[in-house]
């Protein structure tokens, strides 16, 4: 799958800050701040097919689609920032409020362990305000 072109003009990976040298798809595709079996936990279940599809393909939001290398993608999974951050650690602060705007933006449930290692991770980050707006 190759990197979509509003993807590829951002031209490099919020996740690792890699930047890429050239044309490979092999190596670089996109990814949500929020995967689809996540979402699906935190509300998505009890959704329209029409909404998931919205969610999937966000492009109301510069947030929620991003560039990033195959391998970061394949190690985030469908994982939350319980049990995944970032391994480039100027990039988790972003990644957390990218995290929160999502969530607040699709109305999402944050469970126990998001929370307590979104509260934790975020006491190295600078306090910033997340402007949100609402996809329904």
């Amino acid at each position: 799958m190759s990197t979509p072109a509003h993807l590829r003009k951002r031209g490099w990976d919020k996740l690792t800050t890699t930047t890429p040298t050239g044309p490979s798809p092999a190596t670089w595709t996109s990814t949500t701040w929020g995967p689809l079996a996540e979402a699906w936990d935190s509300g998505a279940r009890n959704w329209t097919t029409s909404r998931r599809q919205s969610y999937a393909n966000d492009l109301g939001d510069s947030r929620p689609l991003v560039a990033v290398t195959d391998n970061v993608n394949q190690a985030k999974g469908d994982q939350d920032p319980a049990t995944w951050m970032p391994p480039y650690s100027s990039a988790r602060c972003r990644y957390i409020n990218e995290w929160v705007a999502t969530k607040i933006r699709w109305r999402l449930t944050v469970d126990t362990a998001e929370k307590n290692a979104l509260t934790s991770w975020t006491n190295s980050c600078s306090n910033v305000t997340i402007t949100v707006v609402r996809a329904f």
